[in-house]
């Protein structure tokens, strides 16, 4: 049996208080592709420019990087669940603020503010989810998975909708969405165990000095570079109706969950995790080659299949991050992702100025070139990373609250 169908075993026998922690993190990623399809409107309405407007995703994820240092420090000192109720009380607030923006410097300031309520409650989420689900840890990274897949999917189409009537619409509809999370967590979710050792602001960075743990993140920093060029540059490219540019990033969201739930565990199981990821990279500077040589149709396809390649390379990087060193998982977590957000926050600044620059072929030569990149380090590391190169097998041990796996 491979590691999907043991993880779909357990999927849907969850507790309430995974359920509720799983909705909100629906919620939460979808924060993070609802500004997509409005975009262009955005810039219209706060006579904006396109590298203005990519703020928004600079702000969030440069807070959310270093807030990820913070993350661990603060939940092994309040609990897992007043984290989370912390987290969504942020992202509630500067989400309903960013709404009554009336110039694009509120805006990203807002945003920065959301940013950090995003990084308390995704990285606990996380956590906590694997600490409470049924089924192991197959089932509950799954599960946290399909979250962000979902998320991911529906953030634009909501985008989207709300959009069309006005670009301020999204940002009250998440806020909206986030309270109600935020009441299902206080109901459902129990306060988890706190770990017997308080986390440092510090053990994020001391865990980077693990070989395989530092050479995922640098993969993952070059990687997320193409992602978010893809993410954050392609809706100005596209130019589209919020509508239009809404299905266009919800059929990449689709193929960004199925590829990440369904199929990048079986590719693992066949042909193992670094050949995979390798091969996802490869194929992502590929595909964003063509889309910023291609014509409007071409960019399409290729916007909507970049969703695929995204899909397995998530999949495979947090499973990386999680089991290839043995720091405890949150610590590893918070690590891993305080090196790789700071792309996430450096391309959808760099990739406009850059069309400035240039032209606008070259943000997606540039984006082709970090993609390959990542792959490099996969390649050059792969020692280091065969740690997590075969399946996980558990090990009965729990560290941070948090039942830990390990080959």
């Amino acid at each position: 049996m491979d590691s999907f169908d043991a993880g779909a075993g357990g999927l849907l026998r969850q507790p309430k208080a995974v359920w509720a922690t799983a909705g909100a993190s629906v919620v939460a990623f979808m924060g993070i592709g609802l500004v997509d399809p409005i975009l262009p409107s955005i810039a219209q309405g706060l006579d904006a420019t396109p590298s203005q407007v990519s703020l928004l995703f600079t702000s969030y994820f440069l807070i959310t990087a270093v807030a990820m240092l913070l993350t661990g420090f603060v939940s092994s000192r309040i609990g897992g669940r007043k984290t989370l109720l912390l987290g969504l009380a942020f992202v509630i607030v500067f989400a309903a603020l960013a709404g009554t923006s009336g110039s694009v410097g509120q805006l990203v300031g807002f945003r920065a503010g959301w940013g950090l309520g995003n990084a308390l409650f995704v990285s606990t989420a996380l956590a906590v989810i694997v600490g409470a689900a049924a089924g192991g840890s197959a089932a509950a990274i799954l599960l946290y998975e399909s979250a962000l897949g979902l998320g991911m999917a529906c953030g634009p189409l909501l985008g989207a909708v709300l959009g069309n009537i006005s670009w301020r619409y999204p940002f009250f509809g998440t806020a909206t969405l986030m309270a109600v999370g935020f009441l299902c967590i206080t109901a459902f979710l129990k306060e988890q165990p706190k770990p017997a050792r308080k986390t440092s602001v510090l053990d994020p960075l001391k865990a980077l000095g693990h070989g395989g743990l530092a050479s995922a993140a640098v993969s993952a920093f070059f990687y997320n570079y193409t992602f978010f060029t893809v993410l954050a540059f392609t809706p100005f490219v596209l130019d589209m109706t919020p509508y239009r540019s809404g299905a266009v990033f919800f059929a990449w969201g689709v193929l960004l969950a199925v590829f990440s739930v369904i199929v990048a565990p079986r590719m693992q199981a066949r042909f193992g995790s670094l050949k995979v990821l390798g091969g996802s990279l490869v194929l992502l500077a590929a595909d964003v080659l063509v889309l910023g040589y291609g014509d409007h149709t071409t960019a399409v396809v290729c916007t909507v299949l970049s969703g695929a390649f995204i899909g397995v390379n998530n999949t495979v990087y947090t499973e990386l991050a999680l089991g290839v060193s043995d720091a405890p998982r949150p610590v590893a977590s918070a690590g891993y992702n305080f090196v790789r957000w700071f792309a996430a926050a450096a391309a959808p600044y760099f990739a406009p100025k850059i069309e400035e620059w240039t032209d606008i072929h070259i943000p997606f030569v540039v984006a082709a070139v970090t993609a390959v990149l990542g792959a490099l380090v996969v390649l050059v590391r792969r020692r280091a990373l065969t740690h997590q190169a075969e399946e996980l097998e558990p090990r009965h041990a729990t560290e941070d609250g948090v039942t830990v796996f390990a080959n």
